[in-house]
């Protein structure tokens, strides 16, 4: 999705994509048919065709990505298919509590934008006392 939104004008293609991100041809094809499925790419037809953004970068969070590829967010079990589909629920002490630890990952991840993820990291440079073996030889 990052190196779709790069050039979010564009149509990408499997082939191109594939060779963009080192990963299998027939694995990019399903990931691209998934997101589509998903209604986060759109399938262009024709002999230019592939797949481009159905929404802008900035209007796509990670959760959407993530809930579009694996499904509804959800660490456990009984979180993920409700009461009762865990066999240890009646006993389990933590079970009350999942759903808060659910909806806490679910909100960060939704507050994460394809956007933001696309931003190449800016790292700032090391500042001379935060190079101890520099710092200690007094050299730059």
């Amino acid at each position: 999705m990052t190196h779709v939104a790069h050039a979010a004008a564009e149509t990408h293609n499997a082939h191109d994509l594939a060779e963009k991100t080192h990963l299998p041809p027939p694995t990019v094809s399903k990931i691209l048919a998934t997101l589509s499925r998903g209604e986060l790419l759109e399938s262009v037809r024709g002999r230019q065709g592939g797949y481009r953004l159905a929404r802008d970068p900035s209007d796509i969070s990670v959760e959407d990505i993530i809930a579009a590829v694996d499904g509804p967010i959800a660490l456990t079990q009984c979180v993920d298919q409700g009461p009762g589909a865990c066999d240890v629920e009646a006993f389990c002490p933590s079970s009350a509590h999942w759903h808060r630890i659910n909806e806490a990952i679910r909100r960060a991840l939704s507050e994460v934008t394809l956007a933001e993820l696309a931003e190449p990291m800016a790292f700032p440079e090391p500042r001379f006392e935060d190079r101890p073996a520099m710092a200690a030889a007094g050299t730059n």
